[in-house]
């Protein structure tokens, strides 16, 4: 007798939103090639011409699109800009992997868009707190730790439900550069887990979208 057929769900549609050199990115796409994600990055979105990412995304296929932040005077029209290029694009979920410029939801995109922040969620975030002013401030302020965070976007910076977030110790002899390469690695293991919980539907993952 055959067995019944097993349900299989399709691998996750992401959109991923950067503004550098695309390593976390690198990070998601490493992690499907290895079969360890079952996902497909669809469109990147970079947020400045320069940005490293649009070159890995490129290599592999990926359309890439540039909406510089420095053209649009107005984050409104900057934000219609983005949704215009996500609305050709099937998607489950939009990923603000090093995104430094705010991102509106909007109704389309309000339960399954997240955010991963270099710090520990409520210290060290929201407008202008991002990359090595982060790790900087954590060394001036003498704190033991520090970490990764990443949440559920909502209208404000680095705010909405967290998803998941993990400490890494700040070491006596510490650089802002020793730091954020510790945060970094961190952050390149949360952010695969926390897809992973979405494509799942993982109860915990659910009740935090109601949330929103």
């Amino acid at each position: 007798m055959n067995a019944p057929p097993q349900h299989v769900s399709a691998p996750l549609r992401i959109a991923v939103l950067l503004s550098g050199e695309g390593t976390s990115l690198e990070n998601l796409f490493e992690h499907v090639e290895r079969g360890e994600l079952d996902a497909r990055v669809t469109v990147v979105i970079a947020s400045r011409a320069g940005a490293g990412g649009l070159e890995r995304a490129r290599r592999r296929g990926v359309p890439a699109f540039v909406v510089a932040r420095k053209q649009y005077s107005d984050v409104g029209e900057f934000n219609d800009r983005i949704h215009e290029i996500l609305a050709r694009h099937e998607l489950d979920v939009v990923a603000l992997l090093g995104f430094l410029s705010r991102f509106e939801p909007r109704e389309r995109y309000r339960r399954c868009t997240l955010n991963v922040h270099p710090a520990l969620i409520p210290r060290h975030c929201g407008p202008g707190w991002y990359g090595h002013r982060v790790h900087e401030a954590v060394l001036a302020a003498g704190e033991q730790e520090s970490g990764a965070t990443v949440h559920f976007v909502d209208d404000q910076y680095d705010h909405g439900p967290i998803l998941l977030q993990d400490r890494v110790p700040v070491l006596p002899d510490d650089t802002p550069d020793t730091l954020a390469a510790r945060v970094q690695t961190l952050e390149r293991r949360l952010v695969p887990e926390a897809l992973r919980l979405l494509h799942a539907r993982d109860p915990r993952t659910e009740a935090l979208r109601r949330q929103l």
